[in-house]
């Protein structure tokens, strides 16, 4: 019996050493993981829907908007990626290179992606009857195709439509906002912190588009930092 009694005892303290041998190797955390309150977190951004800027509109007669092309209402990446590999893999060069602008004025937008949001907006404006333009940071050229791809693109009637306005992108100068004032812009839409900046600048209503996440287009701005409208679901 007391034999037995001490093989149970051995068999006990084994079992024990070996649960406190699991436990001892667990491993150790990978990540800071998460909780619910961190998944509930918002950010304070003024959000807003296509269809609440359009119910925003409704008493407003005809009027003239205007929408920044890269990253707002083209994804087009693709052609920024191809200029950099051709150009200046190790830098940002290809950008002053007007075998670059070239390209991407003259056809590379056949690879850019129309964003989904893009559509819905400007089908609102062309129903409101509004006047549109297009008034880019990209270089100009003597060529372009980009005003027929966007307009078959996105479906716009001839007499919606206005040829792209190239203001260029030069440092310390926003001339967007002397285009704005020129065409007298009453909404812009953009993605980046200078759209806003040349919206408000030129007393148009500056309404944000997401920036895709894999724009070759870095860091990605914050948007409703400005105090903006941003539209929700308008990364792609």
């Amino acid at each position: 019996m007391r034999t037995i009694t001490r093989l149970f005892g051995a068999a006990c303290l084994w079992l024990a050493s070996g649960s406190l041998a699991v436990y001892a190797s667990a491993p150790s955390p990978v990540a800071d993981g998460t909780n619910i309150i961190k998944l509930a977190e918002q950010a304070p951004v003024h959000w807003v829907s296509v269809a609440q800027i359009e119910s925003s509109l409704v008493e407003r007669p005809p009027m003239t908007v205007g929408f920044d092309i890269d990253d707002t209402v083209l994804f087009s990446s693709p052609g920024f990626w191809r200029g950099k590999k051709t150009w200046s893999p190790e830098s940002d060069d290809y950008l002053h290179n007007p075998a670059f602008w070239e390209k991407m004025n003259n056809g590379w937008d056949a690879f850019s992606i129309p964003k989904e949001v893009a559509r819905q907006l400007i089908a609102m404006h062309v129903k409101r009857g509004d006047s549109i333009f297009f008034i880019t940071g990209r270089s100009q050229t003597k060529t372009e195709t980009v005003t027929k791809t966007l307009q078959e693109d996105f479906l716009i009637p001839a007499a919606n439509m206005n040829p792209v306005i190239f203001a260029g992108d030069q440092p310390g100068q926003n001339t967007k906002i002397q285009w704005l004032k020129e065409k007298h812009i009453r909404i812009f839409y953009g993605d980046s912190d200078s759209d806003i900046a040349a919206a408000r600048a030129s007393e148009a209503r500056p309404i944000r588009i997401l920036r895709a996440a894999n724009s070759t287009y870095k860091p990605l701005p914050q948007a409703g930092a400005m105090g903006e409208e941003v539209i929700v679901d308008s990364e792609f």
